[in-house]
C-alpha cells in the first residue's frame, strides 16, 4: 500500500503571535540521498528514516522508526548541510494544521509553512491565512533536500 503525502508549502509574511502556545518540535535532519530522497530525522526524542518519491505537490512517503544510535550513525553519513529547525504545529480551519518551520544556523533567514491535505483537490482549493506568503510548493529551491545540497539560493 502506498503512503501518499499531499502538501503545499509557503513563505510567510509574518510570524503568528504567541508561538509559545503551540506544540513545538525540535528537528535535526540530514540527507543520505536526494533523488530519490532518503532522509534521517530527529523530532525531539524520536528518530526516523524517511523515503520520499518524486513529486512536488503529491509524492509517496514512508517513515521507519530508528533508535538514537542508528540515527547518529546514519546522520554522520549524510552529505551536504545538516538542517536544524523548530517546527510549530498551528491549527487552522477545517481540521488542517500549519507546520511552521523556523530554521537555525546558516539557514536562520528561512521560515516556511507547510499544510498537508487528504487530496489534491483539497490542496488546490485551500485558501491560505493572511500570515502566509508566496506559494513555493513547486519551487524546488524551498525543499529541504535541495537546501541540504545547495543552501539558500534565494
Amino acid at each position: 500500500m502506498e503512503n501518499t503525502e499531499i502538501e503545499r508549502k509557503f513563505l510567510i509574511k509574518e510570524l503568528p503571535k504567541n508561538l509559545e502556545k503551540y506544540k513545538k518540535i525540535e528537528m535535526t535532519q540530514g540527507y543520505l540521498n536526494t533523488n530519490p530522497v532518503v532522509r534521517v530525522r530527529r523530532e525531539n526524542n524520536d528518530y526516523f528514516l524517511t523515503y520520499k518519491g518524486s513529486g512536488l505537490l503529491s509524492h509517496s512517503e514512508y517513515n521507519l522508526p530508528l533508535n538514537k544510535e542508528a540515527f547518529k550513525h546514519l546522520l554522520s553519513k549524510c552529505d551536504g548541510i545538516i538542517i536544524s529547525k523548530i517546527r510549530y504545529k498551528i491549527p487552522l480551519e477545517n481540521g488542517l494544521v500549519a507546520e511552521l518551520d523556523i530554521f537555525n544556523g546558516d539557514l536562520a533567514a528561512l521560515k516556511l509553512v507547510e499544510v498537508e491535505f487528504e487530496s489534491v483537490d483539497e490542496a488546490n482549493a485551500f485558501t491560505p491565512p493572511a500570515w502566509f506568503g508566496e506559494d513555493v510548493t513547486t519551487d524546488k529551491r524551498y525543499h529541504n533536500s535541495y537546501i541540504s545540497m545547495y543552501g539558500l539560493l534565494i
